[in-house]
């Protein structure tokens, strides 16, 4: 193994040496009062590229392991999950004649490919762009046009949807498949590109990507219809890694040589709070990554006892499954010390009722936006106000913008939530109006959300002025339900609203208004639209209406049509 190591780490430069002893500046700071600061101190500013700050320590636990699946025991080391990165990124230069920012997408579950994939695809000067492996085959289809994809990487699962998917845009482009055997004709194995360890290397020495470098694509649901690809260079999500990494924050323990911590990987990684939070960051730290293909409670709990989980990243869902399912018993929890919760807001309550598993438990709500790469604030590593989401991240600021005057807000006044970071995106791929809508000219972000703080410099998010629907942590825009709702012959008008939901936090209902003299069954307007979307953004009720309320404008009054119907 040692001379397996010596060979990788040596195939290229990882330019450790380019820390700057400089601080990170905003993109223009701040001269308005009532401005949120950080708590926390300032962050050094690096060259690294995303891959670097990943392999940084790699000759620190090069032996222990990186990820493991929870379903088949299967797995890899540090050291083998760096080696196929560089093989798979030199496959990807030589055997399918990829070029710098050429885009690939990954559509695959949590499985251990997952990481040495992504790293593979961002070292060979490519850009990774990450899709939700159960959408159907019209939701990929817009995503893989939008992105002008050259490669796919996947799995069986997800491979039919893809195969219409290409054959409909008329593409024909090379599919990796990350299975063993009984592979589909035409798809690529994945391990001929990852574990070709005769693959000629030298081929990656000419590959240089800076930190301005666009490095990732995720998707993210907006207002105006289909989800937006997420411009976010490698200096933003290193940005983003170092705030998680930042002393008073990070959840998981540093590897030694005696110790390694244990996260089990349910949260998606093609979502950015899954990306970052779950993977990227603890990879950089050396923590054994169990991955869950899928949530299934009985294998959750069973991998929580089995591996003796440390730290749990979990949705508001997962959150109350633990708290209050009388399955879970405080046995589950024992080896637990820290939990984040992120992507939809939780109350007090709820966390209360997990932390009363075990007093141990340092429970924490972050929050953050796939245009923040998943992050905007937390509470330290000591905190126990489960009320918040916490402090503001080093080195970034929060605005609450009056809704009227958009002037910034004091402690206990609620407004629009804006951020500013080097963490932010530079804007949405291919779509300069979107981005407009919601960055100003000296950087802030307007989250969407309504929030405020307090005198402590705890933020709050307390309302949504975005639309989106919160699934199981996951967006869901009403306006793609609608955009699919109107393709129906039958249909004069409608709307899509999240109403509450005990599972799943919120679920999609639709009113629905009929062409005159048209009679329809709900049924009909379901299977119309589950047919075409994946299975979290699934309509659950439809409501027959006269009328669907709007402004002068057009504009879909949601509050009203709550009052009328719900």
């Amino acid at each position: 193994m040692a001379s397996v190591r010596k060979t990788v780490l040596n195939v290229f430069s990882r330019q450790r040496k380019g820390i700057i002893s400089t601080t990170i500046r905003q993109k223009s700071s701040s001269t308005e009062s009532n401005i949120l600061k950080s708590v926390y101190n300032e962050l050094p500013v690096t060259n690294y590229t995303l891959n670097d700050f990943v392999w940084q320590n790699l000759d620190r636990w090069p032996d222990k392991t990186a990820t493991v699946c929870a379903v088949t025991g299967h797995g890899y080391t540090y050291a083998q999950t760096h080696r196929m990165s560089v093989t798979f990124a030199a496959s990807l230069r030589t055997k399918l004649k990829l070029k710098n920012d050429d885009k690939v997408a990954v559509i695959l579950p949590n499985v251990p490919e997952y990481p040495c994939t992504v790293l593979g695809i961002l070292q060979a000067g490519c850009i990774a762009s990450m899709m939700n492996p159960v959408y159907t085959a019209e939701e990929l289809k817009r995503q893989i046009q939008l992105i002008d994809c050259k490669a796919i990487v996947s799995s069986k699962i997800s491979y039919a949807n893809i195969k219409q998917a290409l054959t409909e845009l008329n593409l024909d482009i090379p599919v990796i498949l990350t299975d063993n055997d009984s592979l589909p004709e035409g798809a690529i194995k994945f391990a001929e590109f990852a574990e070709d360890f005769n693959v000629d290397t030298s081929c990656l020495k000419s590959v240089h990507r800076s930190p301005k470098d666009l490095a990732i694509l995720p998707f993210s649901s907006g207002t105006t219809g289909f989800p937006k690809a997420v411009v976010l260079t490698h200096e933003s999500v290193v940005a983003m890694n170092q705030q998680i990494a930042y002393p008073d924050i990070v959840v998981i323990k540093e590897t030694t040589a005696n110790y390694q911590s244990v996260l089990p990987c349910v949260l998606p990684f093609f979502h950015i709070f899954g990306f970052n939070a779950l993977m990227m960051n603890q990879m950089s730290l050396g923590c054994k990554l169990v991955t869950l293909p899928y949530f299934k409670p009985e294998l959750f709990l069973q991998t929580l006892v089995q591996y003796k989980a440390e730290c749990l990243f979990i949705v508001p869902p997962m959150a109350i499954f633990l708290g209050k399912h009388p399955a879970v018993t405080p046995k589950h929890l024992e080896s637990v010390f820290g939990i984040v919760c992120g992507a939809a807001p939780l109350s007090a309550s709820d966390a209360d009722a997990v932390v009363a598993k075990n007093k141990n438990i340092i429970f924490r709500q972050g929050y953050g936006l796939t245009e923040t790469n998943g992050g905007i604030s937390i509470g330290r590593n000591t905190d126990k106000n489960h009320g918040s989401v916490g402090h503001v991240f080093p080195s970034a600021e929060v605005k609450i913008a009056d809704l009227q005057t958009q002037k910034a807000l004091g402690p206990g006044e609620e407004g629009e939530i804006w951020y500013r970071g080097l963490n932010v995106m530079s804007g949405y791929y291919e779509n300069e109006a979107a981005t407009k809508e919601v960055m100003t000219e000296d950087g802030w972000y307007k989250t969407g959300d309504i929030g405020r703080y307090d005198e402590n410099k705890y933020l709050y998010v307390t309302d949504r002025l975005k639309e989106l629907i919160k699934v199981k942590g996951f967006q869901v825009p009403p306006a793609e339900l609608e955009t699919v709702l109107r393709l129906h012959p039958k249909v004069l008008d409608c709307a899509v609203l999240g109403i509450p939901d005990p599972i799943s936090g919120e679920t999609p209902k639709a009113f629905v208004v009929l062409q005159p003299g048209q009679t329809l069954e709900e049924k009909e307007v379901l299977e119309h639209v589950n047919s075409k979307v994946a299975s979290f953004k699934k309509v659950k009720e439809v409501q027959f209406v006269k009328e669907i309320p709007k402004n002068a404008a057009g504009k879909i009054l949601r509050k009203d049509l709550k009052k009328l119907f719900c």
